[in-house]
């Protein structure tokens, strides 16, 4: 598999992971005290970094530092949209779109040789 679809894949992982340690708890530990809340965050986002550290190093055999960012925060909202929609049930904004289409310039730009 090609370095860049392995560095993909495991910022997707940790993307997933990430976004669950970052804002599941407002659905699911709501009515706990913030410290269980932070303690069950960090430990997804244990998982997050078992994922992330491995993608950065791989992809930065083939990408510039400022290309991996651009490439996680694509990622992130790739994977936010779908969390905020479909399991914290938040509405669809067009405000989603309009990120995206700012992120693709940034991707663009950081990506253009």
């Amino acid at each position: 598999m090609p370095v860049i679809f392995k560095t993909i894949l495991l910022l997707t992982i940790s993307n997933v992971f990430m976004t669950f340690a970052w804002y599941a708890h407002l659905k699911n530990l709501n009515n706990k005290p913030w410290m269980i809340a932070a303690l069950v965050s960090w430990g997804i986002a244990l998982l997050e970094y078992l994922f992330q550290v491995p993608a950065n190093r791989i992809g930065f055999t083939v990408m510039s530092l400022a290309q991996l960012k651009i490439l996680q925060e694509v990622i992130t909202l790739s994977v936010f949209v779908p969390f905020a929609v479909f399991y914290m049930q938040q509405p669809m904004k067009l405000d989603f779109l309009w990120a995206g289409l700012c992120l693709m310039g940034a991707v663009y730009f950081m990506f253009r040789t």
